[in-house]
């Protein structure tokens, strides 16, 4: 058998995000069709940040399913987020996701914007 036609998740989430994200689904009563957005978006302190939230799918959208959550992503965006893992923290100085992104030259402090 040969899994050249299977689409390679171009995102990880940790056990720790999947946990938490399927959590705020309950909580905020996410629609039924709507998946988890991961994109980027121009601005920052470092030139581009990140986009987390829950969205219906669309057009140019390339969709995956990741441990459980359906994930979307502009297809377009792809070439800043392959490879990218996504972890939620919850320590004493910073509760919240953070995005390990092999792809980011450099990141800002707080690591929620990048440059590519």
């Amino acid at each position: 058998m040969s899994d050249k036609n299977i689409l390679q998740n171009p995102i990880a989430l940790t056990d720790g995000a999947v946990e938490q994200l399927k959590k705020l689904m309950m909580e905020k009563e996410v629609p039924e069709g709507h998946g988890l957005r991961v994109g980027v978006k121009g601005g920052g302190c470092a030139g581009f940040s990140y986009i987390l939230g829950f969205d219906l799918k669309k057009d140019d959208d390339q969709e995956y399913e990741i441990n459980g959550i359906q994930v979307i992503m502009n297809k377009a965006h792809a070439i800043y987020l392959i490879g990218i893992e996504i972890d939620f923290v919850q320590g004493l100085n910073n509760r919240g996701f953070t995005f390990n992104n092999p792809n980011a030259k450099e990141s800002c402090g707080c690591g929620t914007s990048f440059s590519a």
